[in-house]
């Protein structure tokens, strides 16, 4: 192209662009007659000078600086290059993407707990989302000092402050210590919001803030989810039915040899009757009016009563109420 035969032409881009960089100090701070500026996707080019914004472009593409850029800024656009002369303006060049960051407690936060003298050590971690939202005031804060600044710079930041606003968040209003993670979206509301104070003069925004998980101690979370385990079942006898089947399902109560099997064949008939002689008693015939059927031993009765021989004419009964041959009653009333 021609303005690469200019030896004082330069090009103004942002030189091997990175996702996790927030912005990008141009280095050479004069440009010269000739240059071209170049935005890429996802970029927005600021002009300023002695701290003031001169221009924004956030159009992608390739454009000549004298013809193109130099009419529309504020201060400069009467800037006419000579020869030997170049235009002494900075340019910053941001990434005006949305940022997601991962984050995690550092150390376990000890909040304070019924029953626990120290507080309960805690550990939470999630995600946060920010982006450039002023521009004047990231040149003021932090852009006028520094020629990049990274992701990584606004994490260790957000981490600083996070432990004391979870114990804000979390002991607010009294909230159940066991139970946190149902309130996981009014603490991360409460923190979205905190942290957008914290960072709105340096010219970000919050967009997002979220608690993925809380973490107990190992044995504050056995006890819980042993509850919730008796909670769901409702009835200890039955846990222990379930556990017991359960352990022997996956082999953690056999041993070995025949004896090992049959004590374990008769443990599950012990648990099955019981569960169907339960099952039984809490289901009771509701409607009086049902006819019951006769009980076995009832009917066994009267029938042992009848003679097999009609002691009348002696002839054989077969299981009759009267005598075939002589109509004689065998059963007595």
């Amino acid at each position: 192209m021609s303005f690469f035969r200019n030896q004082f032409a330069n090009v103004v881009e942002w030189e091997e662009f990175r996702d996790d960089m927030i912005f990008y100090k141009w280095k050479n701070n004069e440009i010269k007659r000739g240059s071209k500026l170049i935005i890429r996707p996802g970029q927005d080019a600021i002009f300023f000078n002695n701290g003031k914004i001169e221009g924004v472009f956030q159009d992608e593409g390739e454009y000549d600086i004298e013809s193109q850029i130099v009419p529309f800024l504020s201060t400069l656009k009467g800037f006419k290059f000579g020869f030997n002369s170049g235009m002494r303006v900075e340019v910053l060049f941001v990434n005006t993407k949305e940022f997601n960051v991962k984050w995690g407690t550092r150390n376990a936060i000890n909040i304070p707990a019924l029953g626990f003298p120290g507080g309960m050590p805690i550990r939470a971690n999630g995600t946060f989302n920010f982006k450039v939202n002023d521009y004047i005031a990231l040149i003021d804060k932090i852009a006028g000092m520094r020629n990049q600044y990274l992701v990584e710079d606004v994490r260790i930041r957000i981490t600083a402050v996070l432990d004391q606003l979870l114990m804000k968040w979390i002991t607010r209003e009294g909230k159940d210590m066991f139970n946190l993670q149902s309130n996981s979206f009014d603490i991360s509301k409460g923190i979205k919001e905190d942290l957008d104070m914290q960072v709105l003069a340096d010219g970000l925004t919050i967009t997002g803030f979220n608690v993925m998980s809380f973490n107990y101690p190992k044995e504050i979370q056995d006890m819980i989810t042993k509850n919730a385990s008796h909670g769901m079942i409702g009835n200890v006898e039955r846990y222990q039915q379930i556990s017991m089947t359960d352990g022997m399902a996956s082999g953690k109560m056999s041993g070995g040899g025949t004896a090992s099997d049959m004590a374990g064949m008769m443990m599950g008939m012990n648990i099955a009757n019981k569960m169907m002689n339960q099952q039984n008693e809490n289901q009771p015939n509701s409607n009086p009016l049902t006819p019951q059927s006769p009980q076995p031993s009832q009917q066994n009765a009267s029938d042992s009563q009848k003679p097999n021989f009609c002691p009348n004419c002696g002839t054989k009964t077969g299981g009759g109420n009267f005598c075939s041959n002589c109509g004689h009653k065998l059963i007595a009333e």
